[in-house]
């Protein structure tokens, strides 16, 4: 099953990164993790994006991080808000740092250190506001292995 990728502790710093990237920013942050991406890496991902209703936030400012975890496959995807304000080469730059710490199989460690990333860029162009709202569940959520596509 994809839940049981990591550990219990992984899962808690993965979401203590999620909260620290979001908390001056109204940016939202998701992770999404299966075992197999059957079709192209960017398709699957904009799939769940919308299934996740990623494309709701006010701002259209939210990052999601996809995993495929058996297929060794990912992608980060922002929406058009956030797409709009930073370089062309912005998510490659992330996904670089992510595949290297992935490649020392730092799998826990990659995937926060892109949040990290992606939340400094999200404070910088969209900056916590005082009526702001945790839009997304800052939960991880996993593919049902059955239904992985």
């Amino acid at each position: 099953m994809a839940s049981a990728f990591f550990t219990s502790d992984q899962k808690q710093q993965i979401v203590a990164a999620i909260k620290d990237a979001e908390l001056n920013t109204s940016g939202e942050i998701r992770v999404h993790i299966e075992n197999h991406c059957k079709k192209k890496v960017l398709d699957r991902a904009s799939a769940v994006f919308a299934t996740l209703k990623m494309h709701k936030t006010e701002l259209r400012n939210g990052v999601l991080f996809y995993l495929s975890i058996k297929d060794h496959k990912f992608a980060i995807l922002g929406d058009g808000g956030i797409n709009a304000v930073v370089p062309d080469d912005f998510w490659n730059s992330i996904k670089d740092l992510m595949q290297q710490k992935f490649k020392e199989g730092e799998f826990t460690d990659g995937l926060s250190a892109g949040i990290k990333m992606a939340g400094e860029k999200l404070k910088a162009h969209f900056p916590y506001q005082s009526d702001d709202k945790n839009e997304l569940s800052d939960e991880i959520s996993f593919g049902d292995d059955k239904a992985d596509e």
